[in-house]
């Protein structure tokens, strides 16, 4: 078995951990990245399906999310806007499908009025979150102790509008059923893309992309790393102690002075640590679960809806499909539409054959865009659930008093252990954004201890020379 040594060992080669490889090596200290899959990114995946360039993971850039445009900007990498000309499309509770531009959707007065009154509350209430720290409001014990869907429903017996106003955190960001997470974790949502306005506004939150593929960023990183990323060396056992840390893989051992796990947090019961982590973390982990979403990619030989006068944003909460749009890539003449299948509804449509389950989501795209969304050149299904060092999408979350009760420690190091993920993240939570700010975090973490040991180091050969020469 390999032996390897360097000051830190880096668990998980997708943006975070890269990018915090990335940081300690500026600042000159020696790295190595193990990484269980047999590619980099993580949770970003560019990938050729039939001859089409789809984004199986995360792809799209807001305007707020200055970490991940800043790491864009210097690797080279170029954006393009998202398509957005055109109507977009509403299908209401009696499967009426309604045109409309803005942001508003074609609701009835009365339940646009409710819509309008609750988000404008709801921006109040997110202004007064430190997305950093949304455990230290003083109703954060009272918010997190109701669902998401009862708070809303307390709010108004209108449910059209109550379900309009759910999906955008449920279905849409969180994936999972209203009823399953706090007011707090949809408010921690919101005030990680600046408010809740931000959130529902498609033209915001899913702004642009980048040209050939966001897996880009990582690979990028990776490649200024060379040799010190290891593919396909999942971690065993990592042993931590005053003295650093050991990790074996089926192949190597690693002894470094600090570690990343830069991976989501339902992935560290697959560790051996030694000694156990502290009684906080076994519980903490125990409340954080990731959601499920399956990312539906449909790729016509044009972008027909377009000659519909469509951008092919598309929304409904009683689809199956909730929510769609046009995923063209840069300069291609064939056209791409994704759309989304999530919580509950990505569950039941597991329980058919593929074949009904593509018949049954490609209907629901037909009520948007019409019969020509059934002829699809290349259909695809990105199915996170599957993915076994991932096992949901798109990220981990509280349940029920969870994040009030545990929020502090997320970030909390263990001894010479640091943690760093999009799922830990305020400011871009869930967010490709939010993993470079939480690999930096975690390499600052490092380098101020590294440098406190150094201090530490000097005072101590100070008072040795002190008490040698007293001796003399």
């Amino acid at each position: 078995m390999a032996d390897i040594t360097r000051d830190v060992l880096i668990v998980g080669a997708g943006a975070a951990g890269t990018t915090a490889a990335n940081e300690l090596r500026k600042a000159g200290l020696s790295v190595v990245v193990l990484e269980a899959r047999d590619r980099v990114g993580g949770r970003l995946w560019t990938d050729v399906i039939e001859g089409a360039m789809l984004e199986i993971g995360g792809q799209w850039v807001s305007p707020d999310q200055d970490a991940l445009i800043e790491t864009i900007d210097e690797l080279g990498l170029e954006t393009f806007s998202r398509y957005r000309e055109g109507d977009s499309v509403y299908v209401g509770p009696d499967g009426t499908l309604h045109r409309f531009t803005g942001e508003m959707f074609p609701v009835a007065p009365e339940t646009e009025k409710v819509i309008a009154e609750i988000t404008e509350r709801l921006d109040a209430m997110v202004a007064e979150i430190d997305p950093d720290r949304p455990y230290a409001h003083p109703k954060a014990a009272e918010w997190d102790s109701i669902t998401w869907d009862a708070w809303l429903r307390e709010q108004s017996d209108d449910d059209e509008a109550v379900r309009n106003l759910a999906f955008a955190t449920g279905s849409a960001m969180l994936t999972k059923p209203t009823h399953a997470f706090s007011l707090l974790q949809s408010l921690l949502m919101a005030a990680s893309a600046g408010s809740y306005s931000n959130l529902v506004d498609a033209d915001f939150i899913l702004d642009k992309r980048v040209v050939g593929g966001l897996q880009q960023v990582p690979q990028l990183l990776a490649e200024r790393l060379g040799d010190d990323v290891l593919l396909n060396q999942p971690v065993r056992t990592l042993e931590w102690g005053e003295n650093g840390v050991t990790a074996t893989t089926d192949s190597l051992t690693v002894r470094a002075r600090y570690a990343i796990l830069a991976h989501a947090p339902v992935l560290y019961d697959r560790i051996s640590f030694v000694p156990s982590l502290p009684r906080r973390q076994h519980q903490m982990h125990q409340h954080l679960s990731m959601g499920f979403v399956i990312k539906v990619h449909a790729v016509y030989d044009r972008p027909f809806w377009r000659e519909q006068g469509l951008s092919a944003t598309a929304f409904s909460p009683y689809q199956l499909v909730h929510e769609a749009y046009d995923n063209t890539n840069h300069g291609d003449e064939r056209g791409t539409l994704v759309g989304f299948v999530s919580d509950q509804n990505a569950d039941d449509v597991f329980e058919l054959s593929a074949e009904e389950r593509k018949e049954r989501i490609l209907d629901s795209l037909a009520h948007y865009y019409g019969p020509e969304a059934k002829n699809t050149v290349v259909y695809y299904e990105s199915d996170w659930g599957t993915e076994e060092w991932t096992r949901g999408a798109y990220a981990a979350s509280f349940d029920m008093g969870g994040l009030h009760r545990y929020g502090k420690d997320l970030r909390t190091p263990v001894g010479p252990i640091h943690f760093a993920c999009s799922d830990l993240a305020g400011a871009g939570y869930q967010h490709v954004d939010g993993a470079i700010r939480m690999g930096r975090l975690a390499a600052s973490q490092i380098l101020d201890a590294d440098r406190g040991d150094a201090d530490a180091a000097g005072i101590d050969a100070a008072e040795l020379a002190v008490a040698e020469a007293a001796e003399v």
